[in-house]
Protein backbone atom coordinates (compact mmCIF):
# COMPACT_ATOMS: atom_id res chain seq x y z
CA UNK A 1 0.00 0.00 0.00
CA UNK A 2 1.08 3.63 -0.87
CA UNK A 3 1.92 5.71 1.76
CA UNK A 4 0.37 8.65 0.26
CA UNK A 5 -2.55 8.19 -1.86
CA UNK A 6 -4.13 10.67 -4.06
CA UNK A 7 -7.13 10.03 -6.24
CA UNK A 8 -9.42 12.13 -8.48
CA UNK A 9 -8.48 14.94 -6.86
CA UNK A 10 -9.87 17.90 -8.29
CA UNK A 11 -10.55 21.97 -7.47
CA UNK A 12 -12.06 25.43 -8.44
CA UNK A 13 -11.38 28.73 -7.52
CA UNK A 14 -14.89 30.34 -8.62
CA UNK A 15 -15.61 29.54 -11.87
CA UNK A 16 -11.82 28.34 -12.81
CA UNK A 17 -10.70 24.80 -12.61
CA UNK A 18 -7.19 24.80 -11.28
CA UNK A 19 -6.23 21.19 -10.74
CA UNK A 20 -8.57 18.69 -12.74
CA UNK A 21 -8.52 14.43 -11.41
CA UNK A 22 -5.28 14.92 -10.17
CA UNK A 23 -3.51 11.58 -8.75
CA UNK A 24 -0.48 10.29 -6.88
CA UNK A 25 0.62 7.54 -5.33
CA UNK A 26 3.87 7.82 -3.21
CA UNK A 27 5.42 5.09 -1.33
CA UNK A 28 8.22 5.15 1.60
CA UNK A 29 11.47 6.27 0.43
CA UNK A 30 10.53 7.60 -3.16
CA UNK A 31 11.41 10.77 -4.63
CA UNK A 32 8.48 11.94 -6.80
CA UNK A 33 9.16 15.98 -8.64
CA UNK A 34 6.19 17.89 -10.16
CA UNK A 35 7.12 19.99 -12.99
CA UNK A 36 5.30 22.29 -15.32
CA UNK A 37 4.86 25.83 -16.37
CA UNK A 38 3.84 29.21 -14.01
CA UNK A 39 0.36 28.86 -13.41
CA UNK A 40 0.18 24.84 -14.12
CA UNK A 41 -1.39 24.38 -10.45
CA UNK A 42 1.89 22.95 -8.98
CA UNK A 43 1.78 24.99 -5.78
CA UNK A 44 -2.24 24.59 -5.90
CA UNK A 45 -1.63 20.63 -5.45
CA UNK A 46 0.85 20.86 -2.39
CA UNK A 47 -1.48 23.19 -1.02
CA UNK A 48 -4.33 20.94 -1.03
CA UNK A 49 -2.54 17.70 0.12
CA UNK A 50 -0.99 19.84 3.03
CA UNK A 51 -4.71 21.27 4.15
CA UNK A 52 -4.43 24.49 3.23
CA UNK A 53 -6.75 24.49 0.47
CA UNK A 54 -9.75 21.86 0.78
CA UNK A 55 -9.96 19.54 -2.37
CA UNK A 56 -13.85 20.28 -4.52
CA UNK A 57 -13.54 16.70 -5.21
CA UNK A 58 -11.27 13.47 -4.61
CA UNK A 59 -9.16 11.99 -1.34
CA UNK A 60 -6.05 12.25 0.27
CA UNK A 61 -5.10 8.74 1.76
CA UNK A 62 -2.09 8.70 4.10
CA UNK A 63 -1.47 5.78 6.01
CA UNK A 64 -4.93 4.33 5.15
CA UNK A 65 -6.78 7.15 6.20
CA UNK A 66 -8.68 10.29 4.45
CA UNK A 67 -7.10 13.41 5.87
CA UNK A 68 -8.77 15.77 3.14
CA UNK A 69 -10.45 18.00 6.04
CA UNK A 70 -8.10 17.98 8.54
CA UNK A 71 -6.02 21.54 9.73
CA UNK A 72 -2.61 22.10 8.28
CA UNK A 73 -1.27 21.74 12.02
CA UNK A 74 -2.83 18.19 12.09
CA UNK A 75 -1.69 17.51 8.93
CA UNK A 76 1.69 18.06 10.05
CA UNK A 77 1.60 16.21 13.22
CA UNK A 78 0.59 13.02 11.08
CA UNK A 79 3.98 13.22 9.38
CA UNK A 80 3.91 15.73 6.29
CA UNK A 81 6.33 18.34 6.12
CA UNK A 82 6.56 20.87 3.78
CA UNK A 83 9.13 24.17 2.57
CA UNK A 84 7.69 27.28 0.42
CA UNK A 85 8.52 28.58 -2.43
CA UNK A 86 8.93 32.09 -0.77
CA UNK A 87 10.52 31.61 2.34
CA UNK A 88 8.73 31.65 5.54
CA UNK A 89 11.24 32.08 8.19
CA UNK A 90 11.63 33.89 11.80
CA UNK A 91 13.79 35.94 10.89
CA UNK A 92 14.59 37.76 14.11
CA UNK A 93 15.38 34.37 15.57
CA UNK A 94 19.02 33.00 15.73
CA UNK A 95 19.27 29.57 13.59
CA UNK A 96 19.43 27.11 16.27
CA UNK A 97 16.53 28.78 17.85
CA UNK A 98 14.10 28.81 14.56
CA UNK A 99 14.96 25.26 14.25
CA UNK A 100 14.50 24.66 17.74
CA UNK A 101 11.39 26.36 17.92
CA UNK A 102 9.70 23.53 15.01
CA UNK A 103 10.30 20.60 17.82
CA UNK A 104 8.21 22.42 20.65
CA UNK A 105 5.27 20.48 18.77
CA UNK A 106 6.84 17.60 20.14
CA UNK A 107 7.84 18.12 23.83
CA UNK A 108 5.35 17.33 26.32
CA UNK A 109 6.81 19.34 29.62
CA UNK A 110 4.14 21.52 29.16
CA UNK A 111 3.25 24.97 31.37
CA UNK A 112 4.12 23.50 34.97
CA UNK A 113 7.42 22.25 33.61
CA UNK A 114 7.73 25.60 32.01
CA UNK A 115 7.33 27.91 35.15
CA UNK A 116 9.07 25.37 37.42
CA UNK A 117 11.66 24.32 35.45
CA UNK A 118 11.23 20.88 35.59
CA UNK A 119 13.61 18.21 35.44
CA UNK A 120 11.64 16.64 32.33
CA UNK A 121 11.95 20.18 30.82
CA UNK A 122 15.40 20.78 31.18
CA UNK A 123 16.15 16.84 29.52
CA UNK A 124 13.59 17.49 26.44
CA UNK A 125 15.37 21.24 26.03
CA UNK A 126 18.72 19.52 26.06
CA UNK A 127 17.49 16.62 23.98
CA UNK A 128 15.97 19.52 21.68
CA UNK A 129 18.97 21.31 20.88
CA UNK A 130 20.84 18.19 20.06
CA UNK A 131 18.25 17.33 17.76
CA UNK A 132 18.61 20.73 15.89
CA UNK A 133 22.14 21.09 15.67
CA UNK A 134 22.46 17.11 14.53
CA UNK A 135 19.80 18.89 11.98
CA UNK A 136 21.64 21.31 10.72
CA UNK A 137 24.80 19.75 10.42
CA UNK A 138 22.89 16.99 7.72
CA UNK A 139 22.06 20.23 5.90
CA UNK A 140 25.33 21.96 6.43
CA UNK A 141 24.29 24.67 8.46
CA UNK A 142 25.35 24.18 12.01
CA UNK A 143 28.34 26.70 12.01
CA UNK A 144 25.52 29.64 11.68
CA UNK A 145 23.64 27.99 14.58
CA UNK A 146 24.36 31.25 16.81
CA UNK A 147 23.65 34.05 14.07
CA UNK A 148 20.34 35.68 12.89
CA UNK A 149 18.92 34.03 10.38
CA UNK A 150 18.47 37.04 8.60
CA UNK A 151 22.12 37.41 8.30
CA UNK A 152 22.53 34.18 6.00
CA UNK A 153 23.11 33.65 2.52
CA UNK A 154 20.28 33.06 0.54
CA UNK A 155 21.21 29.11 -0.32
CA UNK A 156 22.02 28.72 4.23
CA UNK A 157 18.58 30.01 4.65
CA UNK A 158 16.63 27.70 2.67
CA UNK A 159 18.60 24.60 3.89
CA UNK A 160 17.58 26.24 7.51
CA UNK A 161 14.21 25.92 6.24
CA UNK A 162 14.64 22.11 5.32
CA UNK A 163 16.14 21.64 8.59
CA UNK A 164 13.20 23.41 10.60
CA UNK A 165 10.70 20.72 8.41
CA UNK A 166 12.71 17.90 9.50
CA UNK A 167 12.86 18.42 13.17
CA UNK A 168 9.54 17.27 12.99
CA UNK A 169 10.45 14.11 11.79
CA UNK A 170 7.78 13.59 8.43
CA UNK A 171 7.29 10.63 6.63
CA UNK A 172 6.69 12.93 3.64
CA UNK A 173 8.94 16.00 3.06
CA UNK A 174 7.07 18.64 0.55
CA UNK A 175 9.91 21.05 -1.30
CA UNK A 176 8.27 23.74 -3.17
CA UNK A 177 11.04 25.07 -5.78
CA UNK A 178 14.01 24.22 -3.20
CA UNK A 179 16.76 25.54 -5.55
CA UNK A 180 14.23 28.77 -6.82
CA UNK A 181 16.98 31.82 -6.85
CA UNK A 182 20.01 29.62 -5.95
CA UNK A 183 23.41 30.25 -7.88
CA UNK A 184 25.06 27.13 -9.41
CA UNK A 185 27.12 26.28 -6.70
CA UNK A 186 24.11 26.62 -4.27
CA UNK A 187 22.16 24.46 -6.15
CA UNK A 188 24.78 21.47 -5.82
CA UNK A 189 24.86 22.41 -2.02
CA UNK A 190 21.38 22.36 -2.07
CA UNK A 191 20.71 18.65 -4.26
CA UNK A 192 23.57 17.18 -1.98
CA UNK A 193 21.14 18.19 1.31
CA UNK A 194 18.40 16.47 0.00
CA UNK A 195 20.12 13.70 -1.02
CA UNK A 196 21.95 13.67 2.78
CA UNK A 197 18.22 13.58 4.15
CA UNK A 198 16.46 11.25 1.98
CA UNK A 199 19.62 8.40 2.23
CA UNK A 200 19.67 9.09 6.15
CA UNK A 201 15.80 9.25 7.12
CA UNK A 202 14.11 7.14 3.72
CA UNK A 203 11.72 9.53 3.52
CA UNK A 204 9.32 9.88 0.97
CA UNK A 205 9.69 13.21 -0.95
CA UNK A 206 7.58 15.26 -3.04
CA UNK A 207 9.63 18.46 -5.05
CA UNK A 208 8.38 21.01 -7.45
CA UNK A 209 11.20 21.83 -9.43
CA UNK A 210 11.60 24.30 -12.80
CA UNK A 211 15.20 22.90 -12.85
CA UNK A 212 15.44 19.77 -14.71
CA UNK A 213 18.85 19.38 -13.80
CA UNK A 214 17.43 19.25 -9.72
CA UNK A 215 14.66 16.66 -10.78
CA UNK A 216 17.12 14.33 -13.03
CA UNK A 217 19.63 14.12 -10.29
CA UNK A 218 17.39 13.10 -7.34
CA UNK A 219 13.31 12.07 -8.44
CA UNK A 220 12.99 8.44 -9.30
CA UNK A 221 9.20 9.35 -10.85
CA UNK A 222 8.20 12.39 -12.45
CA UNK A 223 5.12 14.10 -13.40
CA UNK A 224 4.44 17.16 -15.84
CA UNK A 225 1.67 19.34 -15.32
CA UNK A 226 -0.31 21.84 -17.71
CA UNK A 227 -3.39 23.50 -16.75
CA UNK A 228 -3.98 21.75 -13.83
CA UNK A 229 -3.73 17.88 -15.72
CA UNK A 230 -1.32 15.64 -15.37
CA UNK A 231 0.12 15.56 -19.13
CA UNK A 232 2.83 12.88 -19.41
CA UNK A 233 4.67 10.59 -16.11
CA UNK A 234 7.28 8.52 -15.82
CA UNK A 235 11.06 8.42 -15.22
CA UNK A 236 12.65 11.45 -15.85
CA UNK A 237 14.64 11.29 -18.97
CA UNK A 238 11.29 9.69 -20.38
CA UNK A 239 9.53 13.15 -19.39
CA UNK A 240 11.57 15.12 -20.36
CA UNK A 241 12.30 13.90 -23.81
CA UNK A 242 8.18 13.69 -24.30
CA UNK A 243 6.79 15.47 -27.50
CA UNK A 244 4.27 16.82 -25.50
CA UNK A 245 6.10 17.95 -22.67
CA UNK A 246 8.55 19.72 -25.18
CA UNK A 247 5.57 21.04 -26.86
CA UNK A 248 3.99 22.56 -23.66
CA UNK A 249 7.30 24.15 -22.06
CA UNK A 250 8.43 25.88 -25.73
CA UNK A 251 9.41 29.15 -24.56
CA UNK A 252 8.63 28.67 -20.93
CA UNK A 253 11.85 30.67 -19.45
CA UNK A 254 11.83 29.04 -16.59
CA UNK A 255 12.27 25.75 -17.10
CA UNK A 256 15.70 24.56 -17.47
CA UNK A 257 16.35 21.46 -19.50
Amino acid sequence: MALLEVRNMSHNFGGLQAVSRYNLSLDPGQITGLIGPNGAGKTTIFNLITGIYQPSQGEVIFEGKNIVGKKPYHIAALGLARTFQEMRLWRHMTVLDHVKMARYSKLTYGLVGAIFDTAKRRRQEEEATELAMETLSLFGVDGFADQMVLNLPYGAQRRVEMARAMVTEPKVLFLDEPTVGMTSDELQDMIDAIRRAHERFNLAIFLIEHRLRVVRELCQHVQALVFGEVLVEGEPGEVQNHPKVIEAYLGDQELEF
